[in-house]
């Protein structure tokens, strides 16, 4: 009869899987003990260490030859945010007809539309909005957001004046965010345009 042992859990251990279980912990004891002169047994290596090829480098391996591979067509790249107007007065009377503002008007969102107003359009537009900044004389006066023209522009063409740019005004685009450019919209519409 073949002795047994109680483990903790309260299940019976024949004296058969004691000894095996005793053998595959010496093995893994001894695997562990690879001396520093000796070789070690290393699995699929090129995992490891695979060949490195430079972005302009010529590659072997792909079927153009070249490193670096151009995007699938209609890529996005992560953040971007496609803007489907073109420039000039017709994208942006489309765009004040079809884009609507999506940041509601919160005193956070006013607050943070203030201060980038004040970073990026402050210099030409003013603190009132009045085209009175510190550079305005320097330059073509910039129209007041109360005049005539520009208190009818809906919050959709403020938002492409200040993607893309108008007359000498620089677009903003790469500066801020959409977010953000939404947040200086929001705070050109209800701060300086409002009642």
């Amino acid at each position: 009869m073949i002795p047994r042992a109680r483990i903790g859990s309260g299940r019976i251990v024949s004296g058969r899987g004691r000894a095996l279980a005793l053998a595959a912990a010496a093995v893994g004891l001894l695997a562990c003990g690879a001396r520093s002169e000796g070789r070690a047994y290393e699995y699929m290596p090129d995992m490891a260490r695979g060949p490195a090829y430079k972005a302009f480098a010529p590659n072997p391996v792909t079927r153009d030859g070249l490193t670096l591979q151009r995007p699938v067509p209609g890529t996005i790249a992560r953040g971007y945010q496609p803007f489907h107007y073109g420039a000039g007065e017709e994208g942006a009377l489309r765009a004040g007809r079809e884009l609507t503002n999506p940041l509601p008007a919160t005193a956070r969102t006013l607050e943070e539309g203030k201060a980038l107003y004040e970073t990026y359009c402050l210099v030409c537009h003013g603190a009132q909005g009045r085209g009175d900044g510190p550079i305005a004389g320097k330059i073509p006066t910039p129209p007041a957001y109360q005049s005539e023209r520009v208190i009818g522009f809906p919050p959709g063409r403020l938002f492409h004046v200040v993607t893309l740019g108008s007359g000498r005004m620089p677009a903003y685009a790469a500066q801020l965010t959409a977010d953000e450019r939404w947040k200086v919209v929001t705070y050109v519409h209800e701060a300086l345009q409002g009642p």
